[in-house]
């Protein structure tokens, strides 16, 4: 991510952020919307307590931009964990799809095209981070396949 990019995160960010729980609502109403086999993956979940969970990760993900690998493990872990949750590889797609749409309705004119290519450019990396991790846990070991 350029430094331009990591600027725009981070002051978008502060907007979005103000929306306080009204984000994630405007996040998860869009997703199981526009995927509804997203759905059935919260349904044992305390969908407040989820989306301060996610404001929480975004917020991490915005504050170590600019070094990013500070959270590759947490990145890693993260992706291993929502394969057992039901995850599946394009998930990821209608995940990003839904992060874009609500920030652009969290910040309006705001979000003009060079911070949806900054927002873009951030889920891509995290999300094949994430992706990465997933594919490699879901694959069988080498003394399983013995």
């Amino acid at each position: 991510m350029t430094p331009k990019q990591i600027e725009l995160l981070e002051t978008t960010w502060r907007s979005v952020a103000t929306l306080g729980a009204a984000a994630p609502r405007l996040f998860y109403d869009r997703l199981f919307e526009t995927d509804p086999s997203t759905k059935h993956l919260f349904a044992r979940v305390d969908m407040d307590t989820q989306g301060a969970k996610l404001l929480d990760a975004l917020g991490c993900v915005v504050e170590s931009a600019s070094q990013i690998d500070r959270i590759t493990v947490f990145l890693e872990e993260l992706g291993r964990r929502h394969v057992a949750y039901g995850v599946e590889d394009h998930h990821y797609d209608s995940v990003g799809a839904a992060l874009l749409w609500t920030l652009e309705q969290g910040l309006g004119v705001g979000f003009t095209d060079e911070v949806r290519e900054a927002w873009t450019a951030a889920y891509g990396h995290v999300a094949g981070i994430m992706r990465t991790a997933a594919a490699v846990h879901m694959q069988p070991s080498a003394s399983a396949a013995a």
